[in-house]
């Protein structure tokens, strides 16, 4: 049977208007992912700690070093006197002076563990294989929330970027379940009658979506949205069950828009994370001796690149991607590629959010 030719034409039309749909369409996502329950937060506590047991990694400034004149008085309260050498203090190249840092998780309670990070504040080059002595981890407000002590594992060390032990200061490191929790922090939610949810990333449709979504299941006074960030949930339930309320709000879904392109940098490692694909229009980069140029017109090339420079020439709609795997491929740095990404956007040529970390 022959088909007629109005027949190949429509299914043509149909096959361009999916391919132009495809990327609009929008994905669901759980409330629980989308927002922040005010009052469920994680603390911040830190504190001032001895690790001892280095190999002579230590702090190895004079004895007039923090490190040392901490072991001092922790020997004194411990009612032993350190002898003295020509009116100097004894030097302990095998200890060294570090902060404590750690998260406590909403509504931990004493006794359980928690991971802490011990960072040097002195001249140490390495806290592998050493032990960090009993310190205490406070709070904003001064109080003590919990006690950290442990052996930093031999294999915690950092890593450069390209995988391989870093010969450098081997420092901050991780101590596996290092803390216990010795007092809980007081965590509200809400004041019994009302609960504030907290978008994580500001978004007028998302709101109304969740707002949409929560009084269809519950009742349409339910939720309002005071702003893009903010929605006012009220409780229809007894307050006991607030918990069960709560956890099915958050299993609701809610269809979320693409997010926007952006374009995350770490200067450390240079890495980039791209969240989407992003193109580059027609534009024109020098760095040192490092040219990019994105241009369809073999003129303006010739006059851009410096004299023994690095020049890479792609065409208007290439890949963000493309452009830096190009600039790795000729030895750019990470800084080269921090400078000439944010140079390209400066110049509206790249269309996508630039966040460095």
């Amino acid at each position: 049977m022959k088909l007629p030719v109005s027949y190949f034409i429509g299914i043509k039309c149909l096959i361009s208007a999916v391919l132009i749909v495809l990327p609009n369409i929008a994905f669901s996502d759980r409330i629980k992912d989308l927002v922040n329950i005010q009052g469920v937060r994680i603390n911040q506590v830190m504190g001032y700690g001895l690790v001892v047991g280095l190999d002579g990694t230590g702090d190895q400034s004079n004895f007039t070093s923090i490190a040392n004149h901490s072991v001092l008085n922790m020997l004194q309260q411990m009612g032993l006197n350190m002898p003295t050498i020509n009116n100097q203090n004894i030097r302990f190249k095998n200890v060294a002076a570090v902060m404590v840092t750690g998260n406590l998780e909403p509504f931990a309670q004493p006794g359980q563990v928690f991971d802490v990070t011990a960072a040097s504040i002195g001249t140490a080059k390495s806290l592998k294989g050493g032990t960090l002595l009993m310190t205490a981890l406070k709070g904003a407000d001064g109080q003590i929330y919990a006690m950290a002590q442990g052996n930093i594992a031999t294999t915690n060390v950092l890593q450069s970027a390209t995988g391989t032990l870093a010969n450098a200061v081997r420092t901050p490191m991780i101590i596996n379940n290092g803390a216990t929790v010795e007092r809980s922090v007081s965590s509200e939610i809400g004041n019994g009658k009302e609960i504030v949810l907290e978008l994580k990333n500001n978004d007028f449709t998302t709101a109304g979506r969740i707002v949409e979504a929560i009084n269809l299941r519950f009742g349409s006074s339910i939720a309002h949205a005071q702003n893009s960030k903010v929605i006012n949930l009220k409780i229809p339930v007894n307050g006991n069950d607030k918990v069960a309320f709560l956890g099915e709000v958050e299993s609701l879904e809610v269809r979320v828009e693409t997010s926007d392109p952006k374009v995350v940098l770490n200067e450390k490692t240079g890495s980039i994370v791209i969240n989407q694909k992003v193109t580059l229009d027609a534009c024109a980069v020098t760095i040192g001796n490092i040219s990019v140029i994105v241009s369809a017109d073999p003129i303006q090339v010739q006059s851009v690149p410096p004299p023994k420079g690095k020049l890479k020439v792609l065409q208007p709609g290439v890949l963000l991607i493309d452009v830096v795997n190009a600039l790795n491929g000729i030895g750019a740095t990470p800084q080269d590629l921090i400078v000439i990404l944010q140079s390209m956007k400066a110049a509206g040529a790249l269309h996508a959010e630039i966040e460095i970390i």
